[in-house]
């Protein structure tokens, strides 16, 4: 990201992208506290049953009409681990 960041009135929402991970392809809105967006956003998942922190980061934002849109990829190494889903197999022999 760059410096430049778009702005918002402060209290405005925007619409969150999530690229990755267990929140991949959802989306969410957040609302402006700053003017600005988050750099960084953990979002807390359910995954067998344990509530994760699932860690995106801001890679681009750009406004659409009047409406600030962000688009957030996975962070895995600053995630909550998450055992891969064939590693949670129980041997059936």
């Amino acid at each position: 990201m760059t410096d430049n960041k778009l702005t918002v009135a402060e209290g405005a929402e925007y619409v969150v992208f999530f690229e990755g991970g267990p929140s991949d392809g959802r989306t969410d809105k957040r609302v402006s506290t700053t003017g600005t967006y988050d750099d960084e956003i953990t979002d807390f998942v359910l995954i067998d049953g344990t509530e994760t922190g699932i860690v995106y980061t801001a890679t681009s934002a750009k406004m659409v009409g009047e409406q600030l849109q962000v688009h957030y990829a996975l962070d895995a190494k600053d995630s909550d681990p998450v055992e891969d889903p064939e590693d949670r197999r129980e041997s059936t022999n």
